[in-house]
């Protein structure tokens, strides 16, 4: 189920439906994915369909500096610090990150693909 809230996620994105909001960590992340037609795809994808929206920065690191030393992995820290900064949903398959970002209080909503389609109303 969690592979078809995925592909019904990415088929709103391709139609404009929903966005998604890239930030610079997507891109150094997938630089260092070893399998190259993964990173290709992946490239793609963040490039023909992903949304840059500024953010201040400054404001983004001192979360992710306060999220990193409350137990976050600093790529983590990162991504969720970034979706906060603006203002974006932040869905996740990782059940621990998620388990951390509850905990965290944060300003946005975080949550299983399942659960964004539920919450978005995606079928």
């Amino acid at each position: 189920m969690e592979s078809d809230a995925i592909q019904l996620i990415l088929e709103n994105i391709r139609d404009g439906v929903i966005k998604m909001i890239v930030s610079p960590v997507h891109f150094r992340e997938i630089e260092a994915t070893s399998d190259t037609a993964e990173r290709v795809k992946l490239f793609y994808l963040l490039n023909n369909y992903g949304e840059t929206v500024k953010v201040d920065m400054s404001e983004a690191r001192r979360k992710a500096d306060q999220l990193f030393g409350s137990g976050f992995g600093v790529a983590d820290a990162a991504h969720v610090a970034f979706a906060e900064a603006a203002v974006a949903d932040f869905v996740t398959c990782d059940d621990r990150l998620l388990k951390r970002c509850l905990k965290s209080k944060l300003k946005i909503w975080c949550g299983h693909p399942l659960q964004y389609c539920l919450k978005e109303d995606i079928q």
